[in-house]
């Protein structure tokens, strides 16, 4: 098997740039195709994916379902039309495949002549839905909404009349989420239904939530899952525990009982072993998730054996054969192995955030241990690629996005390794340059920092990186310190000291580029979201070698977003060393707002009006701050977007476009 080859670009190919494509007039964001979910059968001979693509009458993302078989032939689509067709589950036996369609549809397709029947449309999507051993129940979580008894009793309207809306009183500690606007009461809990369809059956009940997977023991009489049932669990929402659920009567009991959370369980094919992922709880702002196995009964829990890595592990899978799988992120890298051999299956996992590069992607195994998963590269997002287990290395299946990407001239990326100015430590970053780079010109630079803080960005597909270099701009982009896929103690050289020396790592980045030689020291820009915006803010703060900055969606005042984030209760608590009315200047001294005095800098801040993870007035403290010093300062409202500001098309475009006129507007010529 070989990868599908991909046409020669035409002489006549252009950057992927924000204007139309080669015919008609649609913008290049809108002709991109991705993958998600691979789902390979069973049985190991077919795979089923989730197609995404965007809608330019709707302005959204879309979705339908594909399949191929592993050696890349009968490629065809499984559903079709602007749905949002996702989550795609075989059936034990390989001959059914249970999928969720719009409006929160459970349908079930028969493979081998096409039939298709709804089982169920649910009152909310499911978190996770998985098949019985026998192929005969369906489990997965889903939230159950509760009507709360009203606080107080209003007069009724008179017919006809146009009153106001009544009042909505609040007494829930997490009461609203980013994306999801004002969440309704209730809890998630554990269902199952019948495969041949009917009314499902609730089997966990209470003040809790029970979320995730989940996953059934092979005789089929029990279900293990994900939740937080003690009586403290909004005030401690990391200490999960895994609970075993009796089919038959609801029955629940924690198999789990440590400080910290324990996920994602999986049953050996055996049924002897419980493996499961968490840490112990020590309080710290990243904290590396391990691999842990336990005895079917919840006995002797232990650090999985050749798991003792220091990285993230998720997603752990047995294969039929008794492998266990496992993915994680290294040095920007995304990766699967097998615990029985400890050699890297695949990397370059990932492709399917579209925006920036940051890690992402998905696998599943079939029972002989063949592995279906979502392959990037800096030149093309997720696409579908296999290896089974007579292959040596991946085969690329899919090239979805060939149409639009053949036809440009994509930039290149470069790896970049150098020493931190703060302590000499290497930091990890990568160096995009434009289509037709020539090292004897002088280029203007723009450094994107990313957010999390504790995240990572790699060489995976992005569609800005690439926008902005097809403007003329070289951009830098690396992991300082925080950021993940470089073990605990880098991610923890910024507990409760963020944003610090991480602005040292970025400024010694920006010096080993500038010393290349091809960039135009006079015209640096510095933009970043989130965690990236954090940090802009915070270097405008202390240097002002760059000619303008566009902060987005940024933490400006950390006592003012403790108090008003959606997840306030989480950040509290491992962010910083307590409440910010008993730590006040230490709140204050990691705030940007504590260096607007210092700022001379042109900033533009850009944040959706909808934003619950960092509210719209952080990004307002720091526009009206400027505006009081007289600086040139812009404010941009995203009408409807949330936290993720480019999830609609027309959102990525906007957003990328205000960031390269404010810089070209303040570029030296």
């Amino acid at each position: 098997m070989s990868p599908p080859t991909r046409s020669t670009r035409p002489a006549s190919a252009t950057p992927l740039d924000q204007g139309s494509c080669h015919y008609g007039d649609t913008p290049a964001v809108f002709r991109l195709e991705f993958a998600t979910d691979p789902q390979i059968s069973p049985d190991g001979k077919r795979v089923v994916y989730v197609r995404n693509f965007m809608d330019i009458k709707k302005d959204r993302r879309r979705s339908n379902l594909w399949i191929i078989n592993v050696d890349g032939s009968e490629h065809r689509a499984l559903t079709s039309g602007d749905g949002n067709d996702r989550s795609p589950r075989w059936s034990p036996d390989s001959k059914r495949l249970l999928y969720l369609s719009a409006d929160n549809e459970l349908v079930c397709r028969w493979m081998d002549k096409g039939d298709i029947g709804r089982l169920a449309k649910l009152s909310a999507e499911p978190l996770g839905i998985a098949w019985s051993p026998d192929g005969k129940s369906i489990a997965f979580t889903m939230h159950v909404a509760q009507t709360p008894k009203p606080f107080v009793k209003l007069p009724t309207p008179p017919k006809g009349a146009e009153w106001a809306d009544p009042p909505v009183m609040i007494r829930s500690l997490n009461y609203r989420f980013d994306g999801k606007g004002y969440l309704k009461e209730g809890h998630h809990h554990l269902f199952v239904l019948p495969a041949d369809g009917g009314t499902p059956r609730q089997l966990t009940s209470g003040p809790h939530d029970h979320v995730g997977v989940p996953a059934w023991t092979p005789d089929g009489k029990a279900i293990l899952v994900t939740g937080n049932r003690h009586p403290d669990a909004g005030h401690d929402p990391l200490n999960t525990e895994i609970y075993e659920v009796d089919v038959a009567d609801g029955s629940t009991k924690a198999l789990t009982k440590r400080k910290g959370p324990d996920n994602n369980p999986v049953v050996s094919p055996d049924g002897k072993l419980i493996t499961y992922i968490g840490f112990d709880d020590k309080q710290q702002g990243y904290q590396v998730t391990r691999l842990y196995v336990m005895n079917r009964d919840g006995s002797d829990p232990r650090l999985f054996p050749m798991a003792k890595l220091d990285r993230d592990v998720k997603n752990p899978r047995w294969s039929k054969n008794g492998e266990l799988f496992f993915q994680f992120d290294d040095e920007g890298n995304t990766k699967v192995v097998t615990t029985k051999f400890p050699e890297v299956l695949a990397d370059n996992v990932g492709g399917a955030t579209l925006d920036r590069p940051y890690a992402s992607g998905s696998y599943s195994v079939s029972d002989d241990g063949t592995i279906a998963f979502t392959q990037t590269s800096p030149l093309h997002p997720a696409e579908v690629a296999v290896l089974t287990v007579k292959d040596k290395r991946p085969t690329r299946l899919t090239n979805l996005s060939a149409s639009l990407l053949d036809q440009k001239k994509l930039a290149t990326v470069e790896e970049i390794r150098y020493k931190s100015s703060h302590d000499g430590r290497e930091i990890h970053g990568w160096i995009v340059k434009p289509a037709g780079f020539d090292a004897k010109k002088k280029y203007p630079l723009i450094l994107e920092i990313h957010g999390g803080p504790f995240a990572n960005y790699g060489p995976r597909f992005a569609v800005q990186m690439q926008l902005y270099a097809a403007a003329g701009y070289v951009v830098f982009y690396a992991n300082p310190r925080g950021s993940t896929s470089y073990g605990q103690e880098f991610g923890n050289l910024i507990h409760h000291a963020y944003p610090g020396h991480d602005y040292d790592d970025l400024m010694s980045g920006v010096d080993a580029v500038i010393a290349k030689g091809y960039v135009d020291k006079d015209n640096l820009f510095v933009t970043g979201g989130s965690g990236g915006g954090v940090l802009t803010a915070w270097i405008i703060g202390k240097t002002g070698r760059f000619r303008a900055a566009v902060v987005s969606k940024p933490v400006i005042n950390w006592f003012s977003f403790v108090l008003t984030a959606d997840i306030y209760a989480f950040f509290n608590r491992y962010w910083f060393p307590g409440p910010p009315w008993e730590n006040a200047e230490h709140y204050l001294k990691r705030s940007p707002i504590s260096l607007v005095g210092n700022v001379t800098t042109p900033t533009m801040v850009i944040t959706g009006d909808v934003d619950h993870r960092t509210p719209i007035s952080e990004s307002e403290q720091l526009y009206q701050a400027l505006k009081l010093r007289k600086i040139d300062a812009a404010l941009v409202r995203i009408p409807g977007a949330s936290h993720d500001i480019a999830a609609r098309p027309s959102h990525l475009i906007a957003h990328t476009a205000y960031v390269l006129q404010w810089f070209e507007t303040h570029r030296k010529k």
